[in-house]
């Protein structure tokens, strides 16, 4: 199995949403942005996959180590294999990788986040950097297309957390800010043990309005220039707003003890009218 293919398997396996948007990309940014992707991947999967401590902060001391052999030319994984033609070709910061790495240790020390300031700190870290990647692999004429990559990655972590409130509870995991829910009279039990109430609900609606308000900034912010190339995360916002707004529907109930999903060929239909829109 070559490089290439490694990444190609592990972004299909994971039935991803941004699976559905790399298919129309041109050849050379379709590698990069898979390639780019199985990163994730392969370091989300340490936090995932190794529940002893020390295990997974030694694969990720690896992983740091791994992004140094890439960047003197000498990678050792086929994700790294596969992403070396394409570090200095789209100018992809090292200090990005590690950052990405930064958030998933976060990960391993925090199942809590106090207040909005740290979660967005491990957003920024575990999503947006991945957006200013991904903006850089797509091209841009406007730095301010790099503030829209930003709040758009935000946008799509908020709502990964909310559609997992309920997933993340049972693994004793709350990323909605404890500070949110003293503030509507919720309790760190009434998450893990998915108690649904007004107050639970209310704390949610809270939540679906703070990531909406977040795809209305990201939108503005994006450039007209850079609307044609930016295509992908256009995409991604068209699937993962209808996903969002899926859960607002649905209610507390989608999300304590369901998880709301949205099918591939309706995936594969927002992506299609996305790309069509901004030819």
């Amino acid at each position: 199995m070559t490089p290439k293919q490694y990444c190609q398997q592990k972004t299909a396996k994971s039935g991803s949403s941004f699976y559905y948007s790399f298919r129309f990309l041109p050849k050379q940014k379709r590698e990069a942005i898979t390639a780019l992707y199985a990163f994730c991947r392969e370091v989300d999967d340490v936090v995932d996959e190794y529940t002893e401590l020390k295990v997974a902060q030694v694969k990720l001391a690896w992983w740091r180590d791994e992004i140094k052999n890439l960047y003197q030319a000498k990678p050792i994984h086929p994700v790294t294999k596969a992403l070396q033609p394409f570090v200095h070709s789209f100018q992809l910061s090292e200090e990005h990788f590690h950052e990405i790495i930064d958030g998933m240790e976060m990960d391993l020390n925090f199942n809590r986040y106090q207040d909005f300031k740290q979660l967005q700190l491990y957003c920024y870290r575990v999503a947006s950097v991945v957006g200013i990647l991904s903006a850089q692999i797509f091209g841009f004429n406007n730095r301010k297309t790099l503030k829209f990559a930003h709040d758009l990655g935000l946008a799509f972590q908020l709502t990964n957390i909310i559609r997992d409130v309920g997933e993340d509870a049972r693994r004793n995991r709350i990323y909605i800010p404890l500070e949110d829910l003293a503030t509507f009279g919720v309790s760190e039990d009434d998450i893990l043990r998915s108690r649904e109430s007004a107050a639970v609900r209310k704390l949610l609606e809270f939540q679906i309005e703070r990531a909406e308000s977040y795809y209305d900034k990201a939108l503005h912010e994006l450039p007209d220039e850079d609307k044609k190339s930016q295509r992908v995360g256009l995409i991604m916002a068209a699937i993962y707003r209808t996903l969002l707004r899926e859960i607002k529907a649905g209610g507390a109930e989608s999300v304590l003890n369901a998880r709301t999903s949205l099918g591939p060929l309706r995936k594969f239909w927002l992506a299609f009218r996305t790309w069509l829109k901004f030819l």
